[in-house]
C-alpha cells in the first residue's frame, strides 16, 4: 500500500540571543528552526528540522517553490529515490550550503513519516536497540569573563552532565595563552573526572593550533573541535601531525563526499556532520558507514532530539551535543521533549522521531 505525499508546510521560528554571546569568529544574534511538515493522503503527519539563523528565508522559500511540487504524490518510503532525484534536480543551485539545509529537512520528515507507518522508533528502523544515550552539555562562549566561564561550566555539571564543552579563541584567537588559562581554571573547578572538549570555531592557522593544543593536552582535553578553517583540509592534516590531540571537524561539511574528503585526507580523529544540513538520515547513514570503514568516531553537531536516533544505531558514535543556547526554543517547539538526565537522554518509546511539535508556539511565532 502507498502513502502518497499530499501537503508540504514550512514554518520558520526563531528568537534573540540577549547577552552578546560570541565564540572566536561571530556574534550570534538569533537562532531558530526551520520546520518541515509533510503529509499523506491518508493523514500521516512527518516532520523535520534544519537552522534558521541566518537563510531560513531563503530555505523555506526553496523547499515551498522547488522541492514540494518535485516530492507531490511521491511514496515517502522511497527516501534514496527522492533524495537522489532532488540532488540532481538542485545540484546547479547549491551542492552545499542552504540547498542542503532545506534537503536534510525534507528527508527527515519522509523518515519521520516511515517510522509511523510501521509504529516503529526511527533508532530500531536505523537497526539500533539503545534507549539511553550519552550526552554533553555545550557553552562557554569566549565573550564571558573567565567567572562566567567557570560559573557556567560547573552549572554544567551540577546537571548531572559528565562532559562539558567550551569555547577557545579568546579575543578572536588573538591570545592562545588566554585561553590556556581558562582552560585550568575549568579544569580545577570541574575536576578530574568531568571529560573535557574545546571548540575554536575555525579561528587560528595549523601552527597555532597545534601549539595551544600541546600547551593544554596534559589537562586530560577529549578533543579539540575546529582548531582552523572548515575548509582548510591541508591545514587539518598540519595540525594532526603535530600534536595527539584529537582533532573534531565536520559540523560545516556537507554529505557522504565532505566527510569522505576529510576521511581519506586523514583531517578528522572524530567525524561531526549534522544530519539537518548534510543530507537528512539517508545521507548520515552513509556517513556513519564511512566513519565506521576507517575506524573513526562519529558524533553528530547538535541536533540532539534528531540525532539521539543514530546515535543508538551507530556502534562508533561517541554521544549527542546538547546547545545550552537552543534548550529554551527547544523546549518550546517540541511538546515534552527528552531531557537530559544524569548525562544521559532517553528515546521516546514512539513511532518515528518520537516527538511532537507544539503548534501553538509555531503559529503564534511563525514568521511567515
Amino acid at each position: 500500500m502507498k502513502h502518497l505525499i499530499k501537503d508540504v508546510k514550512v514554518h520558520l521560528v526563531s528568537m534573540p540571543v540577549k547577552g552578546g554571546f560570541a565564540d572566536a569568529t561571530r556574534k550570534v544574534e538569533s537562532i531558530g528552526y526551520t520546520i518541515v511538515k509533510i503529509t499523506t493522503e491518508d493523514g500521516v503527519e512527518g516532520f523535520g528540522v534544519t537552522y534558521h539563523e541566518v537563510g531560513g528565508e531563503a530555505t523555506k522559500l526553496l523547499i515551498e517553490k522547488n522541492i514540494a511540487p518535485r516530492i507531490m504524490d511521491k511514496d515517502p518510503f522511497e527516501t534514496e529515490v527522492i533524495w537522489q532525484d532532488l540532488v540532481q534536480y538542485l545540484r546547479g543551485v547549491g551542492r552545499k550550503g542552504l540547498m542542503f539545509c532545506a534537503l536534510s529537512a525534507v528527508d527527515i520528515a519522509l523518515w519521520d513519516i516511515k517510522g509511523k507507518i510501521l509504529d516503529m522508533p526511527l533508532y530500531r528502523l536505523f537497526g539500533g536497540n539503545q534507549t539511553k544515550v550519552p550526552v554533553y552539555g555545550s557553552g562557554g562562549w569566549t565573550s564571558y569573563t573567565d567567572e562566567e566561564l567557570v560559573e557556567e561550566m560547573k552549572m554544567i555539571v551540577s546537571r548531572g552532565y559528565q562532559m562539558v564543552k567550551f569555547k577557545v579563541g579568546y579575543d578572536g584567537g588573538r591570545k592562545p595563552l588566554r585561553d590556556v588559562e581558562r582552560v585550568r581554571k575549568v579544569r580545577d573547578a570541574v575536576g578530574p573526572d568531568v571529560e573535557i572538549m574545546l571548540d575554536a570555531n575555525n579561528c587560528w592557522d595549523a601552527a597555532t593550533g597545534a601549539r595551544f593544543a600541546n600547551m593544554v593536552k596534559d589537562y586530560n582535553i577529549l578533543f579539540l573541535e575546529e582548531p582552523v578553517y572548515a575548509d582548510d583540509i591541508p591545514g587539518l592534516v598540519r595540525y594532526k601531525q603535530s600534536t595527539d590531540l584529537p582533532l573534531a571537524t565536520g559540523e560545516h561539511e556537507y554529505t557522504k563526499y565532505g566527510a569522505r574528503d576529510l576521511i581519506i585526507n586523514g583531517a578528522a580523529d572524530i567525524v561531526q556532520l549534522d544530519g539537518t544540513r548534510a543530507g537528512g538520515f539517508t545521507e548520515m547513514l552513509k556517513i556513519a558507514a564511512l566513519t565506521q570503514a576507517w575506524n573513526l568516531k562519529f558524533a553528530p553537531h547538535a541536533m540532539e532530539n534528531i540525532h539521539i536516533h543514530l546515535v543508538s544505531a551507530c556502534s562508533n558514535a561517541l554521544f549527542l551535543e546538547r546547545l545550552l543556547l537552543f534548550e529554551e526554543i527547544t523546549g518550546n517547539v517540541y511538546i515534552n521533549p527528552p531531557q537530559p538526565v544524569n548525562g544521559y537522554m532517553e528515546i521516546p518509546d514512539l513511532p518515528g522521531l518520537g516527538l511532537q511539535l507544539n503548534m501553538d508556539f509555531i503559529k503564534e511565532y511563525d514568521e511567515a
